[in-house]
């Protein structure tokens, strides 16, 4: 438990994640303080930031509930995608405006190094989220800021309303990107589209975020968490184990030569021709070859 507080949260900041008292059950993690809200349907799991009155900007308590949950998810089966979507008028606000405050009025002498274990908490949900093994859709309602817009990207499949907006406004605060932008942005538009918008940090509104390729599918709000769901049941209707194995090596294919890819999914295709999915279909589809035979 200790090792998970410290990567969800950092140890600095040990006292955030106590005040979230957690019980899993279920697939979710229910939390007294409900940062992150968790509900299932016909095996797809929704995760709601909960601070809408922050438009849902990321607390280190807030990321302490988003890693229980997807810490949760990841090991319950019967749970075959993920959607996430922010409370009220925004997706997230990004970083916390009281945490940076924080860090502001601190001992300059323990700025860098709790920074630096703080973003640990950081790249490890983004991290977690990127490697989950099932397929995941970020519903974007709104606002989508810095650690929000990474927190989007590091989902498989991006679905905005017509009131979703997107920004890297970073370096407008002496800042890199650091949830994940620097990682994601580049593969969703190309290199120097990426250092277009993060060294300007400009708003790109929903139209043009589905033009760029950061959003995959736009629709109206009333129909956003609907055609988010439909994408998840979409892209999870095929074989679990498949889709994690695929994932698993297409996650890495930009950083692999040709000859890993393919020995990564040769491996992959052993365990496959083991699964009881693989076995099931293609029994299927020989008694269907006898059937029409006769």
């Amino acid at each position: 438990m200790a090792w998970f507080i410290e990567k969800a949260v950092g140890l600095h900041s040990l006292n955030n994640f106590f005040y979230m008292t957690a019980v899993i059950q279920e697939g979710c993690v229910m939390s007294q303080n409900e940062l992150v809200n968790c509900t299932v349907d016909n095996g797809i799991a929704l995760l709601t930031l909960n601070r809408p009155d922050k438009r849902n900007a990321m607390s280190d308590a807030m990321r302490a509930e988003l890693v229980a949950h997807l810490l949760s998810i990841r090991t319950d089966r019967s749970i075959r995608a993920l959607v996430i979507t922010g409370s009220g008028k925004g997706f997230c606000a990004g970083g916390d405006i009281a945490g940076m405050k924080t860090r502001m009025e601190a001992d300059p002498a323990t700025v860098g190094f709790n920074g630096w274990e703080r973003q640990q908490g950081v790249h490890y949900a983004a991290s977690l989220l990127l490697n989950l093994p099932i397929p995941t859709v970020a519903a974007v309602n709104g606002a989508a800021a810095g650690l929000g817009a990474d927190l989007a990207l590091s989902c498989d499949f991006v679905v905005a309303s017509e009131y979703a907006h997107f920004t890297w406004a970073y370096i407008a605060r002496g800042l890199v990107p650091d949830g994940g932008g620097m990682y994601f942005l580049p593969r969703r538009v190309g290199l120097a589209r990426a250092k277009a918008l993060i060294f300007s940090g400009r708003r790109v509104n929903a139209e043009e975020a589905l033009q760029l390729g950061i959003a995959d599918q736009l629709c109206s709000a009333d129909a956003l968490l609907s055609s988010a769901q439909a994408m998840a049941d979409e892209m999870s209707s095929g074989s679990r184990t498949a889709i994690a194995l695929t994932k698993s090596v297409i996650n890495k294919s930009y950083e692999m030569s040709e000859h890993q890819v393919f020995a990564e999914g040769s491996k992959a295709q052993g365990i496959c021709y083991t699964s009881q999915e693989h076995r099931s279909s293609v029994q299927a589809f020989l008694d269907r070859m006898k059937e029409a035979q006769q």
